[in-house]
């Protein structure tokens, strides 16, 4: 056997655990979901072959208002979070007395688990105990009690708000960390030519954060698409479906109508708008790669 042969032999046992692992844990249930969805898989009759017939489902108004409202809520949750944490992430990078401290506060949020946090998001928005609702009484911005959770609007953007409560700080951490990786040079040079500060963040900083802010604007987009947390605590797709997006509609369907070949054909659907965004990611990142475009 040749050295040649013999590596590549060691290199395919090496590799066959991580092989196995995604056969078993990413390819098996993507495979099984697939082909679930076209069944009327569910707790109430025997499994049959349904073909499109769970996809001609998904295709009415209904679904197409919810489709709409997902990308709504998963563009403005996103934008808020790059805006914000790009000023943050300047702002923490700044050389100002307390830096540390500064920093340090910016991360409760994130480390906070979740649920307790949207919990506290809960009581803030409750119309008569909560804070929100207090201070606009007490400012006179309101007549009366708002409670937010129970009108459609105002329970929609109460949801992005604590997305973008809970995601803002590792956006910030991690747009810090691009800032810093930027050479000192840069700054002093266009200084020393007597550049402002809004002139070097305009032509220094904000072009050579593109690739991260491309990065995690990508990890964002995906886990805010994919967010089920945050609504189903606050709201549970309510009120009215004003705030069901395609992942709390999917487990709807799936898990609480006991729909499992509907609610796999809408998992089959996230999974497919979501390969397009990572597809169009490659893409975007390719071109501002010289070495790999050429």
């Amino acid at each position: 056997m040749s050295v040649q042969r013999s590596t590549f032999i060691f290199a395919c046992i090496l590799l066959l655990p991580a092989v196995l692992y995604v056969l078993a844990i990413v390819a098996y249930p993507l495979v099984d979901t697939f082909i679930l969805s076209f069944t009327d898989a569910s707790l109430r009759k025997t499994t049959n072959w349904v073909g499109w017939a769970n996809y001609e489902k998904i295709f009415n108004e209904r679904f197409a208002e919810v489709i709409i409202r997902t990308f709504i809520w998963t563009f403005f949750s996103v934008a808020l979070k790059m805006v914000i944490g790009t000023f943050g992430a300047t702002m923490l990078n700044a050389a100002v007395p307390g830096r540390s401290l500064f920093r340090l506060l910016t991360m409760p949020p994130w480390i906070v688990p979740m649920a307790i946090g949207i919990f506290m998001w809960g009581w803030m928005y409750n119309g008569q105990f909560g804070m929100i609702s207090g201070m606009l009484q007490r400012f006179g911005l309101v007549d009366g009690p708002v409670a937010f959770l129970a009108y459609g609007s105002t329970a929609f953007w109460a949801t992005i708000i604590t997305d973008v409560w809970i995601g803002v700080p590792l956006v910030t951490i991690y747009f810090l960390a691009a800032i810093q990786s930027i050479p000192k040079d840069l700054y002093e040079a266009a200084w020393t030519d007597g550049a402002g500060r809004w002139y070097r963040f305009r032509r220094i900083t904000l072009p050579l954060m593109v690739p991260a802010i491309i990065t995690m604007s990508m990890l964002s987009l995906i886990a805010t698409f994919n967010s089920f947390d945050i609504i189903w605590i606050l709201t549970q797709g309510g009120p009215s479906g004003e705030t069901t997006t395609m992942i709390i509609d999917t487990y709807q369907t799936a898990i609480g109508s006991k729909k499992y070949g509907e609610g796999a054909a809408r998992a089959v659907l996230i999974c497919i708008f979501l390969s397009l965004f990572c597809f169009a990611y490659f893409r975007v990142t390719r071109r501002l790669n010289p070495e790999k475009r050429a």
